[in-house]
């Protein structure tokens, strides 16, 4: 009886599988701990986009790669955000962003999908460049306020969740799938979780 060889795609493919899981594990508790307003969210995020950045390099989503690389300098950013607080509170306090802020965050997003979109489509081989654009796009927009802890970041966390989740689904990528469909979920808790904890400050203040 032969011996089958093993294959060093199936090895590939293992190990990839290993990565997202590792990455949603970790993805999904710094969001859960950023939505409980606690600092220690921010080594998990770290420690799931660095992850992240290398399956998508591989996955050829290289908007979603670029993102996480940047995403890992924009969690040690939130880290040390977050930590500026007044001596009595956990964390940075929740704030509220003007209607300037919220028209240019969407200005901000629908430009560099478009842009990104175009470099994508016509300069790489990347899949689905403009829904893989508006995702790279929303996110960076939607880390920045997270990161200076403005409440209308849940906000734009659902929307790009929304578009994301199917083209993970597209690229087989099920368990980063899954773990876009918790974040659903998680955005709508840390949006009342974070104005909840608002209000309670405003009305102590």
């Amino acid at each position: 009886m032969s011996v089958r060889p093993f294959s060093k795609d199936l090895y590939i493919s293992a190990q990839m599988e290993i990565l997202e899981i590792i990455a949603t594990i970790t993805g999904i508790l710094a969001v859960v701990f950023q939505a409980k307003e606690k600092i220690y969210a921010w080594p998990f995020g770290i420690i799931s986009v660095a992850i992240a950045s290398y399956i998508f390099f591989n996955s050829k989503l290289y908007s979603d790669f670029g993102l996480h690389i940047i995403y890992i300098f924009l969690n040690i950013y939130g880290w040390v955000m977050w930590l500026q607080k007044e001596s009595d509170k956990q964390v940075r306090a929740t704030s509220l962003l003007s209607q300037k802020g919220i028209l240019l965050s969407i200005l901000i997003t629908l430009a560099g999908s478009f842009i990104l979109g175009y470099v994508m489509q016509n300069y790489t081989d990347a899949d689905l460049p403009y829904f893989d654009a508006f995702t790279t796009s929303g996110s960076l927009v939607a880390q920045f306020l997270l990161a200076k802890k403005y409440l209308q970041n849940w906000f734009l966390w659902f929307v790009v969740d929304i578009v994301a989740l199917p083209v993970y689904l597209y690229k087989g990528l099920y368990y980063f799938a899954f773990l876009f469909f918790i974040y659903l979920l998680l955005c709508v808790y840390g949006y009342f979780s974070w104005k909840k904890q608002m209000n309670i400050e405003l009305a102590q203040a």
